[in-house]
């Protein structure tokens, strides 16, 4: 698309904006293709997205309300991790170079007292944007060796750490400067951190944070768990929750961890419908808001039901994980001319829901991504 001529952009972001609103609001499940064509596009479109941006970060995603969007230094982070799995699972000569470019800008951007900052909010360091830059961090100094990206990743680990509270939760540097259940996904990394670099303070945070989760969740929900206060989460958070709280249980052989998540795996199954669709928010008490699905929740859920499926052989784990991806798959568009869009993951079904509307972020397709990737990989 030519960019030189503003009218011209308007015009063809107006008729994106026309053309999707239209589709979705006579939108009925579709019936799906094959899952490597899915996988496929959603490669190529996560790619474009990282071409996108103006540096070697990968851009936040394409909004049909102003196109492609600056480079978004967190995501990027696990992002390079996605990256990464298909240079090994797939010999993707391409994901690998993004994978080290991309923790290379990352390594530039990390502030000199070792966090990560979100540069719409100013300077300062944010717990969550650091704990997911640390996932991408640690994952590549493990394949390369590198010690320019442990250093890095110790960089990050130490200043979660520091400010950490006194009971080692993180209570400030955070999104609203309010706690979060979801921060059970940065002391899942910050525990790996633990296993590869030792630090008994490392293990004294991750698990602070981990056991106050705990404390929040009864019958399988969450308190706290929304990016503000007194809202209803969104599934991509309590997915965040869950998973941060599986991985920690794996890692440190901790039931504690499992069984939360296991609840509330548990809990959302009765609410994946007979063609996988989930409601994109649930409050503390399990009840549905909202007639939307976030599909992002949809594919991070899927992932945590593939995990104990693999782990337990619980059929009912791995039809909610099938379903709640053909759900997605179905949203997706592979056929469309608009490679802004074609392959990409809608933040939210209809594109005007609540979460990300009217956008692709490009979280979306990377979750989205890992769960065909993990689906491949398990016999049913």
């Amino acid at each position: 698309m030519p960019t030189n001529s503003k009218p011209l952009e308007l015009l063809y972001l107006s008729q994106s904006f026309g053309g999707r609103a239209i589709k979705d609001a006579f939108f009925k499940p579709q019936n799906v293709y094959e899952v490597e064509k899915h996988l496929e596009a959603a490669v190529q479109w996560l790619k474009r997205a990282h071409d996108s941006s103006p540096d070697d970060g990968v851009s936040w995603g394409y909004s049909l309300k102003g196109g492609w969007r600056q480079s978004y230094r967190e995501t990027s982070g696990y992002i390079a991790e996605t990256f990464l799995d298909l240079a090994k699972q797939r010999q993707d000569n391409d994901a690998w170079e993004r994978t080290i470019t991309i923790c290379k800008w990352l390594i530039k951007v990390q502030n000199e007292d070792g966090s990560i900052s979100d540069p719409r909010y100013g300077a300062t360091g944010i717990v969550f944007d650091t704990g997911q830059v640390l996932q991408g961090l640690i994952k590549v100094y493990e394949e390369t060796g590198n010690p320019d990206f442990l250093k890095a990743a110790e960089a990050a680990g130490d200043w979660l750490v520091r400010v950490a509270d006194a009971t080692g939760r993180w209570t400030k540097n955070t999104h609203l400067g309010i706690p979060h259940v979801y921060n059970a996904r940065v002391a899942w990394q910050l525990l790996k951190l633990h296993t590869v670099r030792p630090s008994t303070d490392r293990e004294r945070v991750g698990r602070a944070n981990l056991d106050w989760a705990v404390s929040q969740q009864k019958d399988g929900w969450f308190d706290q768990c929304a990016f503000r206060a007194g809202d209803a989460p969104f599934t991509h958070n309590i997915a965040y929750a869950l998973r941060g709280l599986l991985e920690s249980g794996y890692l440190m052989n901790d039931q504690k961890y499992l069984d939360a998540a296991t609840a509330g795996a548990m809990a959302m199954i009765p609410h994946v419908t007979a063609n996988g669709f989930i409601p994109g928010q649930f409050d503390s008490k399990g009840q549905p808001v909202g007639k939307y699905c976030c599909l992002t929740g949809n594919c991070q859920m899927a992932i945590i039901w593939l995990k104990l499926f693999r782990q337990t052989g619980d059929r009912i784990y791995y039809d909610a994980a099938k379903k709640s991806l053909q759900y997605v798959m179905s949203t997706q568009d592979i056929h469309t001319s608009n490679l802004n869009m074609r392959g990409g993951i809608k933040g939210s079904q209809p594109i005007w829901g609540t979460y990300t509307r009217l956008s692709y972020p490009n979280w979306a397709t990377k979750f989205f991504i890992d769960g065909l990737l993990l689906l491949l990989q398990t016999p049913s």
